[in-house]
C-alpha cells in the first residue's frame, strides 16, 4: 500500500452504502425501529478500510441527489434504469454522511455533480499538490482518472490496480476508459455504446487508434481490419457515430468542481464525541464498529 504520508484515500461512499443496504437484512433498526441495515454495512466497511490502511489524509464522496445530475441534461434515459432510491435508504445516506462527519473525516455531496466527478476534481487537486491518490471504489469508470502513482482498490475484493494494472484488466490505459465505454456502452448507467461492439473489439480498436476521434478520422479502415466482424462493427460506427461521442461525453468525469479545499480540510481531526453519542444512541451501538473507528483514529 502507498505511503500514508503523503497519499490520500479517497472513497466512493455510495457504493458501498448501496452494498450494505442490498445485503444486509431491514431487520437490524435503530432505537426508534427503523432500518438501519444500510449504516451498520457502511460502518463496517469504514472501520475495515481505517483498520487495514491508517490514513492521515481521507475524504468521502456521496452522492448528493440519487436520482439525477446534470448528465441528465445531456441524455435523459441517463440511468433511468435504476429504482428510486426509497426514503428508508434516503434516511441512512444521511445517517452515514453525518457518521462519519462525527468522525473528523471530510465528506462531501453535491445536487449537480456526482461522486464520481467530486472524487476526480479532489483526486486531480491533491495529484496537483503531490499525493498519490488511492480510489477506493468498484466502478470502471474511476479507472479514468488513475495516474501512474495512483491505485483503484476494489476494498471488497481486494484488488488493487495501477495504471498498468488498469491497461491488464480492461485492454485500454486509463486515459482511455472514457473511449471505451463509449464504444462499449455502461449498462449500469444506462449510457449506450455502439451496438456489435465488445470489450475486446473496444480495446483493439483503442490499440490502433488512441481515442475516438482518431478512430473516426479513419473509419474506412475499420472494414479492413484483422477483426471478427470487421464489416458490421464498422458499420455500426457509422451508424451510431452521435452516439457513441455522446456515451462519451457521459463517462467523462468532471475534474474542475469549485470546492475551495487545501490540503488540511482532508486530514483526519479529533471526533465530536457528544455528535458520535447521538448518533451511536440513535443507530444502537453498531456492534461496537463505531468504537472500533475510534480506537483506529486515537493511534
Amino acid at each position: 500500500m502507498a505511503d500514508s504520508r503523503d497519499t490520500i484515500y479517497i472513497v466512493d461512499a455510495s457504493i458501498y452504502v448501496f452494498r450494505a443496504w442490498y445485503s444486509l437484512p431491514d431487520t437490524l433498526t435503530g432505537t426508534d425501529g427503523t432500518p438501519v441495515n444500510a449504516v451498520y454495512g457502511f460502518i463496517r466497511f469504514v472501520t475495515e478500510l481505517l483498520e487495514q490502511s491508517r490514513p492521515s489524509h481521507v475524504f468521502f464522496a456521496f452522492d448528493g441527489s440519487l436520482t439525477s445530475s446534470f448528465r441528465n441534461e445531456l441524455y435523459a434515459d441517463y440511468k433511468a434504469n435504476r429504482e428510486s432510491a426509497p426514503l428508508e435508504l434516503k434516511k441512512q445516506f444521511e445517517l452515514c454522511r453525518s457518521l462519519i462527519t462525527a468522525l473528523g473525516m471530510l465528506q462531501l455531496a453535491h445536487d449537480r455533480f456526482e461522486a464520481d466527478d467530486l472524487i476526480a476534481t479532489v483526486a486531480r487537486n491533491m495529484r496537483e499538490r503531490g499525493f498519490k491518490n488511492v480510489i477506493v471504489t468498484s466502478d470502471k469508470d474511476l479507472a479514468q482518472i488513475i495516474g501512474t502513482e495512483d491505485l483503484w482498490w476494489n476494498f471488497t475484493k481486494n484488488e488493487r490496480l495501477s495504471s498498468a494494472g488498469v491497461h491488464e484488466r480492461f485492454g485500454v490505459w486509463p486515459h482511455q476508459i472514457t473511449d471505451y465505454l463509449a464504444l462499449v456502452g455502461d449498462s449500469v448507467d444506462n449510457i449506450p455504446g455502439v451496438p456489435g461492439v465488445g470489450a475486446k473489439s473496444a480495446g483493439r480498436l483503442l490499440r490502433l487508434y488512441p481515442n475516438l476521434d482518431k478512430l473516426y478520422e479513419n473509419i474506412a479502415q475499420v472494414s479492413q481490419l484483422a477483426i471478427r466482424g470487421a464489416g458490421r462493427i464498422a458499420s455500426n460506427l457509422k451508424q451510431h457515430q452521435e452516439q457513441a461521442f455522446l456515451a462519451r461525453e457521459l463517462a467523462k468525469l468532471v475534474t474542475d468542481i469549485p470546492l475551495n479545499r487545501g490540503i488540511s480540510d482532508f486530514e483526519i481531526t479529533p471526533p465530536d464525541n457528544a455528535e458520535l453519542e447521538r448518533l451511536t444512541n440513535l443507530i444502537g451501538r453498531g456492534d461496537g464498529y463505531v468504537e472500533r473507528i475510534r480506537e483506529v483514529l486515537r493511534g
